[in-house]
């Protein structure tokens, strides 16, 4: 099976990678002694991050998710990346493909299908829902260093 490896450790900040997006195949997430998800890698825990988790998973033509699936706390942000499918939110089904973002809130029942021809990859980025305010949007601080490569 696949592993993420680290690629730079700093003080404030770690770097890893992931591979292509073209082998994602080749992970495996397993949740359980039956309950195991091919082509998803999660890398949160891999990078230290505080304040969410991120995924990205590739469905094979012709697979989905499977189970619908609701967060207690958690909203989460799916970008998809390569391919075409379908996404589920309390039982309404719309088209997804590159360069599609779907939010869901922590109650809404999702799940994902692909019914494309080529893998349907996306990015998945979970984060406690309801938390960010206005003042998070004004949070980044332009410093007035040059920039040296």
């Amino acid at each position: 099976m696949k592993e993420a490896k680290i690629i730079k450790s700093l003080t404030n900040a770690t770097a890893a990678t992931f591979g292509p997006m073209s082998e994602l195949n080749q992970y495996e997430l397993q949740l359980g002694p039956e309950v195991k998800i091919p082509g998803k890698v999660f890398g949160g825990a891999l990078l230290d991050a505080t304040g969410g988790d991120f995924s990205f998973q590739s469905f094979a033509p012709g697979s989905e998710t499977g189970f619908l699936h609701t967060h207690k706390t958690h909203e989460e942000l799916y970008f998809f990346l390569s391919g075409t499918g379908e996404f589920q939110v309390d039982g309404e089904v719309f088209a997804v493909g590159e360069g599609s973002v779907v939010r869901v809130a922590p109650a809404g029942k999702r799940s994902v299908r692909n019914n494309g021809t080529e893998p349907l990859v996306m990015l998945c980025v979970q984060y406690r829902g309801a938390t960010f305010t206005a003042d998070d949007a004004t949070d980044g601080v332009i410093l007035g260093e040059k920039v040296v490569w």
